[in-house]
């Protein structure tokens, strides 16, 4: 009962959120009532509450996860296996790594997914595919969030190596490959008709220039949305005045 409060908790972390501990208000929450299980003397308990009320910061999907994982170091620690001197160091490694990941698979690359999928269903009046999509996606992360918390509050530290194994960020990697291939069906759902054939390639061509501006470092993103947009708007007279110009 303990665990799975402590489960529930964890969707709470990011509202206790400041400035100098970031999230640690949050996870000092979350991680009281299976503290209170595993330290039944009060100076333990207190001393375990002191660990968690330092700096802390991660993806929230993975929460979850860490909850699970501190716990069953906890367990350790209240058994002498594991010394509690070197919790700090290993917690925030463990909590910047899985943020790492998280940016690049979930926000960057999943979320994202979502959005352009849900946009194109929309777009193409498949209401109900976009709404079922949104659940699916939904019920899954919420049976992600439940598996990586059993498994870590069972393997604790062990269970990082499944996640290794599992090879997330080229995963995350192949997501942001088939979002550029809905940003191309968007294209197609919103560019002005008729069109001409040679439109989307180029367009398509303007993009990955960006993007290769964007990674190399020659352009800020904030610039290169801006600019990009601005040829957007622009296109259509610069096309007129082809085909005019031309006689076309």
């Amino acid at each position: 009962m303990a665990h799975l409060r402590s489960f529930l908790r964890s969707y709470l972390v990011g509202a206790g959120f400041n400035t100098r501990g970031m999230q640690n208000i949050g996870l000092t929450y979350a991680m009281q009532p299976g503290l209170r299980a595993i330290h039944t003397d009060p100076r333990e308990l207190k001393a375990a509450q002191k660990r968690y009320a330092r700096h802390y910061q991660s993806h929230p999907f993975w929460t979850p996860c860490l909850v699970g994982i501190l716990l069953n170091v906890e367990t350790s620690i209240k058994a002498g296996t594991f010394p509690a001197k070197m919790l700090p160091k290993v917690k925030d490694t463990t909590a910047y790594t899985l943020s790492a990941i998280g940016d690049s698979v979930f926000a960057g690359s999943l979320l994202i997914f979502w959005a352009l999928l849900t946009i194109c269903l929309l777009l193409s009046g498949l209401n109900t595919a976009a709404l079922l999509l949104g659940v699916a996606l939904l019920a899954g992360l919420q049976a992600f969030r439940a598996y990586t918390f059993t498994a870590g509050v069972r393997q604790g530290f062990k269970f990082l190596e499944k996640l290794r194994r599992w090879d997330l960020i080229n995963w995350g990697r192949r997501v942001k490959y088939a979002n550029a291939g809905l940003l191309i069906w968007l294209w197609t759902l919103i560019w002005p008709h008729p069109h001409q054939w040679w439109e989307l390639p180029l367009s398509v061509a303007g993009l990955l220039l960006f993007a290769r501006f964007v990674r190399t470092g020659v352009l800020s993103r904030v610039l290169a949305v801006a600019v990009f947009v601005i040829l957007i708007d622009i296109f259509p007279w610069v096309e007129d005045s082809i085909r005019n110009g031309f006689g076309l």
